[in-house]
């Protein structure tokens, strides 16, 4: 039976970063997994979803170009080419983690790892072998899946997850998207553009449930105006999948309407991979879909740790990733401090984009705390204006006793690649006179976020 100091479970953007820390702090480490290195990151989300939007953003340049003074003919799309170009982006990806691996001299166990006592791993293989494996520390980072509602039972075909939505084979000419979270509107963006009639169902209030309010309501607007049917403080109560159509039955404020579409997206959440991989069997506490663990990600059991999805806390592969890196320093025994979880920026890739990190003002409001709120639209901003991008804009949410940042909320093109400006700003113990202060250059669109902290101050100049 081989030995390891560290055996990861599951190779995710979780489960790899953790395996090649691991390697570098001089663990003799393994990683096993049950399908592709990279795992649904790499392979079924954050990548290959970036690939489709941006050849959706493409389209949209080539349909729009006499808004830039240039002359296109009519531009025409291949579905099949679109998802092939995804696909070989995420290959791409995963065979990147296969080099990552023989670099760090981490040794790839292929098959479906249980955990058993005495820190051991029995592996099956797909030709149903099994073998045995034991570890110091053995840490799990399963991840998690799309979770199925009751009343909306996925066939893969008319009633699908994210896995198919990006490998459909021929593009629907409708599509109801259950949920919007980021993968229900990157999917509906996506397909929208494309060309797909798409109605969007949120059983909550507003859009992006979980941002702040004005950046939803912003964000719905956009939505609309792009033809999307919108449906909010909606849900689906079941669906009939015997016809050519799916036929939605949505419960709404006004009563029940039936609604059709060719496929239906089921968009509404995430389920952690717990089943079958040891947990009862040893003891591992778990509550409501989640295994339990310390700042340091120990479970109840010495020697076994979790992850990522499969922990509470956000399911972003950014988390997952930094939690990996502190379990295995903490194990090393290097001086690391918990994850402040206050401070994770969210990001959401659909058109406009969304980035957010903090506290929403509603939030900060029910904290107690007096604000200072600055805005900056990029209506002024010189940069989007050129770029033909003027929608969204920025907010900043300030103490205003002691200056500390506590929220930054941002919708517009490009706002992923600008919030970790604010993730800094709030780590580092920022105030907005320092943001103020510090130069930003022109023309960009990080102006804006310089522009909002001015707002909030009343200094702003662009207004």
């Amino acid at each position: 039976m081989s030995k390891y100091d560290v055996i990861v479970l599951g190779s995710g953007p979780g489960g790899y970063v953790t395996a090649i820390r691991a390697s570098q702090l001089g663990f003799k480490t393994a990683v096993i997994e049950k399908e592709n290195l990279g795992g649904v990151c790499l392979n079924w989300g954050c990548i290959p979803t970036k690939a489709l939007l941006k050849s959706a953003q493409v389209f949209e340049y080539l349909n729009h170009a006499g808004d830039y003074g240039l002359k296109v003919e009519k531009a025409e799309k291949d579905f099949g080419a679109v998802i092939k170009r995804s696909r070989n982006v995420a290959d791409g990806m995963s065979k990147g983690v296969q080099f990552l691996m023989k670099k760090n001299k981490i040794e790839v166990i292929d098959g479906f790892g249980k955990l058993k006592s005495g820190k051991k791993i029995e592996v099956t293989d797909k030709n149903d072998k099994k073998t045995e494996y034991s570890a110091d520390h053995i840490i799990i980072a399963t991840g998690a899946r799309s979770r199925e509602l009751p009343n909306l039972p996925q066939d893969g075909k008319k009633v699908i997850g994210y896995r198919q939505a990006m490998s459909l084979e021929k593009q629907p000419k409708s599509m109801i998207v259950v949920g919007s979270g980021a993968i229900g509107v990157e999917f509906a963006h996506f397909y929208k553009t494309m060309g797909t009639e798409v109605t969007i169902v949120e059983f909550l209030p507003n859009l992006v449930p979980l941002e702040d309010e004005e950046i939803s309501k912003q964000f719905e607007r956009s939505f609309k105006k792009a033809g999307i049917k919108v449906m909010t403080s909606s849900s689906v109560e079941s669906v009939d999948t015997s016809g050519d159509l799916v036929k939605a039955q949505v419960k709404t404020k006004k009563g029940m309407e039936t609604l059709e579409a060719e496929v239906v997206l089921s968009a509404v959440g995430i389920k952690s991979n717990l089943e079958n991989i040891g947990l009862e069997e040893l003891g591992i506490k778990t509550d409501r879909d989640k295994i339990l663990v310390n700042d340091f990600y120990e479970t109840n059991v010495k020697g076994i740790y979790a992850i990522g999805d499969v922990v509470a806390g956000p399911a972003l592969a950014h988390v997952a990733s930094a939690e990996g890196i502190t379990c295995v320093e903490k194990i090393k025994g290097m001086h690391v401090e918990p994850i402040d979880y206050g401070n994770i920026p969210g990001c959401t890739y659909a058109t406009p984009e969304i980035a957010s990190v903090g506290m929403t003002e509603k939030q900060a409001k029910e904290a107690g705390y007096e604000l200072k709120v600055g805005k900056f639209p990029f209506s002024a901003s010189g940069k989007a204006k050129a770029a033909g991008t003027p929608d969204g804009f920025v907010k900043v949410i300030f103490d205003a006793k002691y200056g500390e940042w506590l929220g930054c909320h941002m919708i517009g093109a490009g706002v992923t690649d600008m919030i970790a400006e604010a993730v800094l700003g709030r780590k580092l113990e920022t105030t907005g006179h320092e943001v103020l202060k510090a130069i930003h250059p022109h023309p960009t669109m990080s102006e804006a976020v310089m522009e909002a902290v001015a707002d909030a101050y009343g200094e702003v100049i662009h207004l």
